[in-house]
């Protein structure tokens, strides 16, 4: 199968990598032209053979609203667009009714797996038609991890569902790390425990806890034992407020990921153990910036 790819950065460019490993075509294009297949929008369409995949993996929002719109331009009736990005699940029915009246299909999809998952693949969450989840499938299957597709991809059910899903997805995700940070924080006032990171090592086979992202944490924590090189100041992407947003939106009990969403607007205002591991968390597995002792964070806009 042949696929445009949109943005090469921490993601995008691992994705090209293991989609082409598949035996695939992938045409990327990036505003980094030293990792780019083509010199623009305009070029990558035209490198595509009719009718078109094209992919757009860049940062959610004004920038993905941009792409979009000029793809829509580019592209042809007959064409299907997908969003991998981490777009807000409302956005998605207005691309999609943008680009219908041009006769291009639209398909949106969560992806989850961060600079790890050019080797162990990416969970992928859709959204969209039958027909066209099912002709992105060559691709799809080239990306999940192996094993049962079941285990590793999920076409939840209409425009703007995948998306949902992954929403969902990232704010049990808050959730999660907020547990294994307040764990840490705990061992770590505790002067009988000696050995903070070992404990954590020591979780990652036979308890109930272990996790992947409990396997991060213990990695990072024998990184930096102490996090003397972390500030406890934590970025959210956007996804966490939106899930509480739905929970409220529909009477739904969220008390744990409301919790860890304010536990990272708390990390703003003061230095926090807990919060240096959340933070070293995400650094492991999407490779999310870290704010450093002494540097100032950033607050995402919305």
């Amino acid at each position: 199968m042949q696929i445009g790819l949109i943005g090469l950065g921490k993601m995008g460019g691992n994705m090209r990598d293991r989609i082409r490993a598949a035996g695939h075509e992938v045409v990327g294009y990036d505003t980094d032209q030293k990792i780019s297949d083509a010199t623009d929008l305009k070029d990558l369409v035209t490198k595509l053979d009719a009718p078109r995949v094209v992919w757009v993996m860049v940062p959610a929002g004004k920038v993905t609203d941009s792409v979009i719109e000029s793809l829509s331009n580019l592209l042809e009736p007959g064409d299907l667009l997908v969003d991998g990005g981490n777009s807000k699940f409302t956005d998605d029915e207005r691309h999609a009714q943008a680009l219908d009246k041009k006769g291009i299909a639209f398909v949106d999809c969560g992806v989850s797996g961060g600079v790890w998952g050019k080797e162990a693949g990416y969970g992928l969450m859709c959204g969209g038609s039958v027909k066209d989840v099912d002709r992105v499938m060559p691709v799809f299957d080239a990306l999940r991890p192996e094993g049962p597709r079941d285990e590793g991809f999920v076409h939840a059910g209409d425009v703007g569902s995948g998306h949902y899903v992954k929403m969902v997805h990232n704010g049990i995700e808050y959730g999660m790390m907020q547990a294994y940070a307040e764990g840490y924080e705990l061992l770590a006032a505790k002067e009988i425990v000696t050995d903070v990171p070992a404990a954590f090592k020591a979780w990652t086979r036979g308890t109930v806890v272990r996790s992947w992202l409990q396997e991060l944490m213990a990695t990072a924590l024998a990184k930096d034992p102490h996090f003397d090189q972390i500030s406890g100041f934590v970025n959210d992407s956007g996804e966490g407020r939106w899930t509480v947003q739905e929970a409220v939106e529909y009477g739904v009990p969220m008390p744990v990921i409301s919790a860890s969403l304010f536990a990272r607007f708390v990390s703003r205002q003061d230095d926090s153990p807990a919060m240096q591991a959340v933070s070293a968390m995400r650094n492991e597995f999407g490779g999310h910036a870290v704010t450093k002792k002494g540097q100032k964070g950033i607050v995402t806009d919305h």
